[in-house]
């Protein structure tokens, strides 16, 4: 099964759809399925541009609503969780400024600080 993301004309994500294999005829057709839903094509299976599994990975993220579709990278990005964060070209997901700490105990990210606290 193939899923699509319909884009609105400013390249965002306005809905993800079940539809068919790009292999697939109509009639005995080949038929751009791309066109036929307007939308572009996305994969379930990727994420930060890794195939879970072990496949060729697709547009870097698979889509979702509110996700942004950019052709140049012809990748799916989330939206920015926060102004300071940076955009990983090789993933196309956001890095926070200053890494997550490696430490086992759990924090929120204070935008105000860039920084992260931890939670009590």
């Amino acid at each position: 099964m193939a899923h699509y993301a319909i884009l609105n004309e400013n390249n965002i994500v306005t809905q993800v759809i079940v539809g068919k294999n790009e292999d697939e005829t109509y009639n005995g057709q080949a038929v751009n399925w791309e066109e036929y839903y307007s939308g572009k094509r996305t994969s379930y299976n990727t994420h930060g541009n890794v195939h879970n599994n072990g496949g060729t990975p697709f547009r870097k993220n698979y889509a979702g609503i509110g996700y942004t579709y950019d052709l140049e990278r012809d990748a799916f990005i989330p939206p920015k969780p926060y102004n300071s964060w940076i955009l990983n070209e090789t993933t196309c997901l956001w890095d926070s400024p200053i890494p997550f700490p490696n430490d086992g105990k759990l924090y929120i990210w204070n935008e105000e600080t860039i920084s992260w606290v931890e939670l009590n």
